[in-house]
């Protein structure tokens, strides 16, 4: 095993010491009055991730960027932890996303083997849609127009589509591909399942980060059916272990290494290949999360308790510019209000982290507050 894989692992095992139907429900009210929203009152919102139910923890979003928690609203479903996960159960990022043009929240019950989506309302989520997710565990969801794709992580890995008619998901007929990973067992299995599923800005590409299992980025071709090319072109990460990915402004690939806690950039060519534009470190461990807020990309340091921030030159070359302590066992992480705030989930101690964002890229506290231990996902409208 690699040496890297080694301190990896140890690294996040040690953390633990520390710490298809169709379901339609009513409308469920957050509880949050006119003079809230006025004063800010936008939600926040928290996949519990409970393996004996699996629920959405709403919270109020002050306009100080104070957090308070409105309601806990049942999926449909169960959560669950891929084996030898501690701090992170779902050992991705994008588990629960929020489609500001459907105005939909969508989910994964990764226990059930299904997903789950919302109508936000304002402050109301109604028409709870449950349906399987066309494979086992999933683990993060990808969505772009209406074109929405769910990555499992069960067996070898796969993907499956579906499109967003009437504000309803419904599955694609024959768009589910196989990634053809090694099905990953026993203690290192978290570090084994794929990361994250996600869609190039123009929509052109369907990118999945397969972690430690070949630490490869696999790039699908998209069709004009909405519909995959058959088998992905694998494209070796610049440093091992890659796992949460943005984009910037220019459509170039931006990713989260845990290996070397590293951020590398990669053009994205129309044959699906990339290039490597650079790497670097922060010096922390397990930099596996990554968020873009305007020109800064935060990375949540699981193994640091940290939260790194970076900056890319002209060239597409990532510079670290400063790190801050933010709590145990950091790992998904949103920005809300046009990047003024950073909600972090602690995976060590269940509970969310909020910031305010300052102009050159630092964090300053505002608090936190109690999640879910189970917790993985976060959504900042």
């Amino acid at each position: 095993m690699r040496h890297w894989h080694k301190i990896l692992s140890a690294t996040l095992l040690s953390a633990a010491l520390l710490s298809s139907s169709v379901v339609v429900a009513g409308a469920q009210e957050l509880q949050t009055s006119h003079d809230d929203r006025d004063a800010g009152g936008r939600p926040v919102f928290v996949q519990g991730n409970d393996p004996s139910g699996n629920q959405i923890l709403a919270y109020r979003r002050d306009r100080n960027g104070a957090l308070t928690l409105q309601a806990r609203l049942d999926t449909g479903g169960k959560g669950g932890r891929v084996e030898g996960a501690v701090v992170d159960p779902l050992a991705s990022q994008g588990s629960l996303v929020y489609d500001s043009e459907h105005e939909l929240l969508i989910g994964v019950n990764a226990g059930s083997d299904s997903i789950y989506a919302f109508r936000v309302d304002g402050t109301r989520l109604e028409q709870r849609q449950v349906l399987g997710s066309g494979g086992s565990f999933p683990v993060s969801v990808a969505v772009h127009h209406d074109l929405v794709y769910v990555l499992n992580a069960g067996g070898s890995g796969s993907v499956q589509g579906f499109r967003i008619a009437s504000n309803r998901l419904v599955p694609i007929e024959n768009s589910g591909r196989s990634l053809g990973l090694t099905p990953a067992t026993g203690s290192t299995a978290f570090l084994n399942t794929p990361g994250q599923v996600g869609f190039t800005p123009d929509g052109d590409h369907l990118i999945v980060t397969t972690k430690a299992n070949g630490s490869h980025i696999d790039v699908f071709t998209m069709r004009g059916n909405g519909r995959l090319s058959s088998t992905p072109i694998r494209n070796p990460s610049a440093t091992p272990v890659p796992f949460g990915f943005s984009f910037d402004t220019r459509g170039r690939l931006v990713v989260g290494e845990a290996g070397t806690s590293s951020v590398s950039t990669y053009i994205v060519h129309d044959n699906g290949s990339l290039t490597s534009l650079g790497s670097q470190t922060d010096s922390q461990a397990a930099l596996c999360w990554i968020d873009r807020v305007g020109q800064t990309y935060f990375v949540a340091n699981a193994g640091s308790d940290s939260v790194s921030a970076f900056h890319l030159d002209a060239g597409g070359h990532p510079n670290l510019i400063g790190t801050t302590t933010v709590g145990s066992h950091p790992i998904d992480l949103d920005h809300a209000d046009g990047g003024r705030f950073l909600y972090v989930q602690l995976g060590g101690n269940g509970s969310v982290a909020a910031f305010a964002v300052r102009p050159d890229g630092s964090l300053s506290s505002i608090g936190t507050v109690a999640s879910s231990a189970t917790q993985e996902g976060i959504a900042a409208l």
